[in-house]
């Protein structure tokens, strides 16, 4: 009996079955315990910033139990200062709405990418759709273009708890802005996204291409449109230039 060839080599942790297990082959880097795992350190971020939330919110006249209500509801933190902070300078909750839906529209793309992978009914997939976050959607990529459906939604699962924790105890004890930025608790969450996106593109020529493009749209977009449209502009280059490369592949 002639002996298995050996697999082909790729990078570091990828045994060719087309998982995204950088790293090492182990069980914990995908599925349920893999989003659990990551899902750890992005509950970290999400905690720093829901106590910058909850405490910007109640020193712009919210009651504690509302902030800590669209945190429980919304769960997104750009789209939650965005309301808070139109509402305070006296601007109409029509005004703060359309800032945060505006803000959101990046999930479009980001929903349309994961609908294949979710699973059930629809309601059982409106549901699943719930779990698509900006980190836990980053993170669920595999190198070969397809989503690790339990890790998305194992990370989004640890973040949501933090999230409302965070929120609780911004909006009850109100840390100052300067004790924030003292300790750094304001960069956290970006400083983990760069850690997710350069995770991403370190052996992926495709993911390269897309945060490329996005990068340029970005900078351009940001000088001349305000930065929710430039945010959705963003996605839409990313998401175009990801189903062009699919389809050259």
């Amino acid at each position: 009996m002639k002996p298995s060839p050996p697999p082909a080599d790729g990078p570091p942790g990828d045994d060719g079955d087309g998982d995204d297990d950088v790293g090492g082959d182990h069980v914990d880097s995908v599925g349920w315990a893999g989003g659990f795992r990551i899902g750890l350190g992005m509950a970290a971020g999400a905690f720093a910033l829901a106590i910058s939330f909850g405490a910007f919110a109640v020193t712009n006249g919210w009651p504690a139990w509302l902030a800590i209500t669209m945190s429980l509801v919304v769960f997104s933190g750009s789209a939650q200062f965005a309301i808070v902070t139109a509402m305070s300078g006296g601007g109409a909750l029509v005004a703060g709405i359309g800032a945060a839906a505006l803000i959101n529209a990046r999930f479009i793309p980001m929903s349309i990418a994961v609908a294949r992978g979710l699973h059930g009914g629809p309601l059982q997939r409106a549901l699943e759709g719930q779990g698509v976050v900006d980190a836990s959607f980053v993170s669920a990529q595999r190198t070969d273009g397809t989503l690790d459906r339990e890790k998305m939604l194992g990370a989004t699962l640890v973040q949501w708890p933090a999230w409302i924790l965070g929120t609780a105890i911004g909006a009850i004890f109100a840390p100052s802005t300067e004790f924030m930025r003292t300790y750094g608790l304001d960069v956290i969450f970006p400083a983990f996204f760069l850690v997710l996106l350069l995770g991403a593109i370190r052996f992926s020529a495709r993911a390269r291409i897309i945060a490329g493009a996005a990068l340029v749209i970005g900078i351009v977009a940001v000088y001349f449109l305000p930065g929710g449209i430039a945010l959705l502009l963003c996605g839409a280059a990313a998401t175009i230039a990801a189903v062009r490369t699919r389809r050259s592949t």
